[in-house]
């Protein structure tokens, strides 16, 4: 199976979050793990990388948290697959191809590669801005939280007798 890893699965529910939130505004790791279900040790890890790679910013502090590096609308889903996963690549003969000695004779090494680069304009046409702007959430104000949807309740189980 292709796909991508948990972690840039969970890096692009931290971004989206960030995305929801007014231009400037901080959001705690504990805000984005409760609001995204996620583990709060993993957004930790998470956050170096995308840090690293400039779609993050961290402030210390009280009253510190995460921010976008960069407007919403310039962050793409490409940017982090990049960030994340090192790039999208599909074979390494598309990354490589003197890696495989019949990579200049080769029909399926140009149709690997040419599947990933309509991959990659596809995930750089998805903005974060375009992803945020399409949840049934309201931007917040900084030092407030995000409103979101509400997930119904599981049905309360009752126990029964003599068991």
């Amino acid at each position: 199976m292709i796909g991508i890893g948990r972690h840039t699965d969970y890096a692009a529910r931290v971004v989206l979050h960030l995305a929801t939130l007014a231009p400037g505004a901080l959001a705690p790791i504990a805000e984005i793990s409760a609001r995204r279900l996620l583990p709060q040790a993993f957004v930790r890890r998470i956050v170096g990388k995308l840090v690293a790679a400039g779609i993050v910013e961290t402030v210390r502090g009280a009253r510190g948290g995460l921010r976008l590096a960069r407007p919403a609308a310039e962050l793409s889903l490409l940017d982090l697959m990049n960030a994340m996963e090192g790039g999208v690549v599909l074979n390494p003969c598309v990354d490589a191809p003197r890696s495989c000695p019949l990579s200049s004779a080769c029909p399926v090494q140009k149709a690997w590669t040419r599947i990933t680069r309509s991959l990659e304009v596809e995930l750089a046409a998805v903005r974060f801005s375009a992803l945020a702007g399409a949840l049934d959430e309201k931007p917040a104000e900084p030092g407030r939280p995000v409103s979101g949807p509400r997930r119904a309740r599981a049905p309360l189980r009752r126990a029964r007798p003599g068991v």
